[in-house]
């Protein structure tokens, strides 16, 4: 996973994905979560296999007022190559000078714009998923991005739509392919759909079909190597974009390396190249408690954070629901070896460790600003009724 210089693009082997200047030998990109995808996580993953690691979503308000936790957010380890940042936001002015600040200060490779945020607090106002329905003001949020991006690539990662009815994902991706966009990414869900039911795959080939000058990513469902390889077989995607399968599972990337990279053998379904043992899932759980109390630079608040993964990784395994609650409530790593060590090894359970992780929840209406779907042109009142978007600061 390299930025190839412009006298190596003649010599190099074909990477499996560009986006850009940024050359990947394995085409997976790790999605923006909120609350997960630290530099904690991003170097843990990083561990396993080559890929994109993208950083959590940035509000871009945020980071233009330079909030100081937001300034925390997107700074980078000396290991992460490339680096990578996603923006939220919902006013185009503001949104390029937030670009315009993290390339003037040399804070990131790649730049990614999230459009694919179905939380009523964002899309009531307008933002996330629901903005694209806007497709003036979709394009030029873009428009300006890339044009303060320069040469650091700027890519779009948005939904299928607001609902069934509703849809924007093809006018939204080709807007984005003619604003200079180098990539699109799908999540193959409405926004109404949240992340119910199971991902409409058939959209992604849609917009691949639509898209053609740019790669095309696809998003959603991808559990497993096997679940990664069927997509861009069945859609003709250039690559893959993975938010909840590797929730408790960042050798996912490893999987994925050996499935898609340089080393892939063609056909077939791709075997798992992880034992993953119990004791195998401790070393990494305790791997990852470890690095956010060095991100964090707190102990007791690493510690804190690790709990919300606890369920995650010990899914499908022989351990029980007093000693889950007990690692639930460590506060220091040692409480943490403690605890690990009086759980024993297991063979890989197979069944009971895959599929779905993560929130699924219902199908539900979308939340939006009153009269949004009347026009897909912006009226009177409603850029104020936007700006309130912009100090959410949740994923999609």
């Amino acid at each position: 996973m390299t930025i190839a210089p412009d006298s190596a693009l003649d010599t190099a082997p074909a990477p499996a994905l560009r986006i850009g200047p940024i050359a990947l030998d394995t085409p997976v990109v790790l999605a923006p979560m909120a609350g997960i995808t630290n530099t904690a996580f991003r170097r843990l993953c990083r561990e396993y296999g080559a890929g994109l690691y993208v950083s959590e979503m940035i509000t871009s308000r945020a980071l233009v007022e330079r909030n100081a936790i937001t300034m925390r957010l997107i700074q980078h380890h000396e290991s992460e190559t490339p680096r990578s940042i996603q923006l939220y936001g919902v006013d185009p002015a503001t949104i390029a000078e937030a670009v315009r600040i993290i390339v003037a200060e040399d804070r990131a490779d790649h730049i990614d714009l999230n459009f694919g945020c179905p939380v009523p607090k964002v899309t009531r106002k307008g933002g996330g998923a629901a903005l694209p329905w806007k497709i003036g003001l979709f394009s030029d949020i873009v428009q300006r991005a890339v044009k303060a991006a320069g040469d650091v690539p700027l890519t779009v990662k948005m939904r299928k739509g607001i609902n069934k009815d509703h849809l924007t994902f093809l006018d939204a991706g080709r807007a984005a392919e003619d604003a200079g966009a180098a990539a699109v990414a799908l999540h193959a869900r409405t926004a109404s759909e949240y992340y119910s039911g199971h991902a409409d795959w058939s959209a992604i080939g849609e917009l691949k079909q639509a898209v053609t000058s740019i790669p095309v990513l696809g998003n959603g469902d991808i559990w497993s190597a096997a679940d990664a390889v069927r997509m861009m077989e069945e859609t003709g995607c250039d690559g893959v974009v993975v938010g909840r399968g590797c929730l408790g599972r960042p050798w996912l990337f490893g999987e994925l390396a050996a499935a898609l990279g340089p080393s892939a053998q063609p056909g077939g379904e791709p075997a798992p190249v992880v034992d993953a043992t119990l004791g195998f899932v401790k070393d990494a759980f305790r791997r990852h408690a470890e690095l956010l109390v060095e991100f964090f630079e707190d102990e007791d608040r690493g510690c804190k954070d690790i709990r919300k993964h606890v369920a995650w990784y010990f899914k499908g395994y022989p351990v029980g629901g007093e000693l889950r609650a007990a690692l639930a409530r460590a506060s220091t790593l040692q409480e943490i070896d403690d605890l690990l060590g009086t759980i024993g090894d297991a063979p890989y359970p197979g069944v009971g460790a895959e599929g779905q992780r993560g929130r699924a929840g219902s199908p539900k209406r979308t939340a939006l600003p009153e009269g949004w779907l009347d026009s897909r042109e912006i009226g009177e009142g409603v850029g104020d009724m936007m700006r309130g978007a912009e100090t959410e600061n949740d994923g999609g």
